[in-house]
């Protein structure tokens, strides 16, 4: 079975940087398409990035272009997520998302498993 767990969140003030990253067990990561979302109290999960199972693909959120950077160590089955200038609008649980179903993906519907998710808390 596919196990997602995340790691890395927590509380940091407006303008700093945090990275995420999500440890994927149980599957072949390195043929997964991956991606981040996120979810704010009373509001949908939202896209935020992800990365096509040979890196060689990105896409981000209009909302996070330019701030975040996502990359994947296929070595390491690991998935992370380099986020720079929070801003208190980022603050939401963070999921990370695998995909067997297309080469990258930016829908929900489109990813298979998820993870739990890890908090991040942006203080203004």
């Amino acid at each position: 079975q596919v196990q997602l767990v995340e790691s890395g969140g927590g509380l940091v003030q407006a303008g700093g940087s945090l990275r995420l990253s999500c440890l994927v067990s149980g599957g072949t990561f390195s043929t997964y398409a991956m991606g981040w979302f996120r979810q704010a109290p009373g509001k949908e999960r939202e896209f935020v990035a992800a990365i096509s199972w040979r890196k060689s693909s990105t896409y981000y959120a209009d909302s996070v272009k330019g701030r975040f950077t996502i990359s994947r160590d296929n070595a390491k089955s690991t998935l992370y997520l380099q986020m720079n200038s929070l801003k208190p609008e980022d603050t939401a649980v963070y999921h990370c998302a695998a995909s067997t179903v297309a080469p990258i993906a930016t829908i929900r519907d489109e990813y298979d498993y998820w993870g739990q998710g890890t908090q991040v808390t942006v203080s203004s």
